[in-house]
């Protein structure tokens, strides 16, 4: 059987493949590795790794003051993006998926560069001041997440005016457009009611995204178009690249490999869900999310009419004082975004508490049905269509 094609981004040729980050936590150095050890590129989630550090733990426990566990996260960033690395021992791409919608972004781009990782990837907000901030590292890549071709017009058209007035301008190295309908964790939709709209189909957005490179005399191939959502088979692999992608991103089915860096029981509540535990709500951020049902999900979600009717703004409703948002419901009093610190249930979610974390998850089965497999070996299927033996766990 022959391979799907390989592709490159900055010279760098790589396995059609990229796993797209996960936080928080959930995507760390031991995925992030793996998955660019295999030849492919493999995306920390930059967002509060200090969770997975003792020391910086210990020194956050009794910390209100934003600056310094701001500091304790990039000191954690950093050690991550340094193992990962080792890990891919100069194979794949390693890369650091930063949330626009982050307060402190532009010092989580600074530190990824910093360190060394080797592409910055960036959704949750069009990542317009990214060439900008990244002036000085040329050879960092930089790729925007976005979810229409109109999207990536409003960024191409930006970052050619930033080159034009010499304030640091390029081209992105490869764009990433999420499918709302079937992606996990943050969805790029303006409200629930949108995540079914046809133009986020591929089949619609890559033709829409070709046509913008043409009127912008950008050459076809110049900037690889990877698609993501709903990606679970070989056979959804190859239809993507048959419709002009160069790869595809993969969220859940990498998140419940034995390398991903959550505890064991977050990967068996996300192997667990039938379809119909997996719903969509509105995030504190502003933007609807899918997440596995779980208790403390079903209970937020019953009183969330009420809890929104009394949204009120107050700096001291932060729970741990982090102010990680630039815009967060809770904090903000925005009547219609979730109203719980996103932060606390997705740290509890990633040390596998049931009752009390929010647990991320895509709408589409897995391929492994409720095995824990390896990286290669997910990465094997998805480009042979050959599963390992998984005896009973399939099912």
């Amino acid at each position: 059987m022959t391979a799907p094609p390989s592709f490159a981004i900055r010279g760098r040729p790589l396995l059609p493949i990229v796993q797209g980050g996960m936080g928080v936590g959930v995507s760390a150095h031991r995925l992030a590795g793996a998955v660019a050890r295999a030849g492919a590129m493999g995306t920390i989630a930059s967002i509060d790794l200090r969770h997975h550090h003792a020391d910086l733990t210990a020194q956050a426990k009794h910390c209100r003051d934003q600056d310094e566990l701001n500091r304790l996260n990039l000191v954690a960033l950093d050690r991550e993006i340094r193992a990962a690395l080792e890990i891919a021992e100069g194979h794949g791409l390693v890369a650091v998926n930063v949330m626009k919608a982050v307060a402190t972004y532009p010092d989580l781009v600074r530190q990824t560069c910093a360190s060394g990782a080797q592409a910055i990837v960036m959704g949750a907000g069009l990542p317009l001041d990214l060439p900008e901030l990244t002036e000085g590292y040329p050879d960092v890549a930089l790729i925007p997440i976005l979810s229409d071709a109109r999207g990536v017009a409003i960024v191409l058209k930006k970052w050619a005016r930033l080159k034009k007035d010499g304030s640091g301008g390029r081209l992105p190295d490869a764009i990433v457009i999420e499918h709302p309908l079937y992606a996990g964790g943050h969805l790029g939709a303006p409200n629930p009611a949108e995540l079914a709209n046809t133009r986020f189909d591929f089949a619609e957005v890559l033709p829409g995204i070709f046509k913008v490179f043409d009127d912008m005399d950008i050459a076809r191939g110049q900037i690889p178009v990877i698609v993501g959502g709903g990606i679970n088979s070989h056979e959804k692999l190859l239809a993507a690249l048959a419709l002009g992608a160069a790869a595809v991103q993969v969220g859940t089915p990498f998140a419940v490999t034995e390398e991903g860096d959550a505890h064991p029981n977050f990967k068996r509540v996300l192997l667990d869900a039938k379809p119909e535990d997996i719903v969509t709500f509105m995030s504190v951020a502003g933007l609807p999310a899918r997440a596995v049902n779980t208790p403390w999900l079903a209970n937020y979600l019953k009183r969330e009419s009420k809890l929104q009717s009394v949204a009120k703004a107050d700096p001291k409703r932060c729970a741990i004082g982090l102010h990680c948002l630039t815009h967060c419901g809770l904090r903000d009093g925005l009547k219609k975004a979730g109203q719980f610190c996103i932060d606390s249930q997705l740290v509890a979610a990633l040390k596998g508490d049931l009752n009390k974390g929010l647990f991320f998850r895509g709408s589409e089965s897995l391929p492994f049905g409720r095995a824990i497999r390896s990286v290669q070996e997910l990465i094997d299927y998805l480009l042979t269509g050959v599963k390992p033996d998984l005896g009973g766990a399939a099912a």
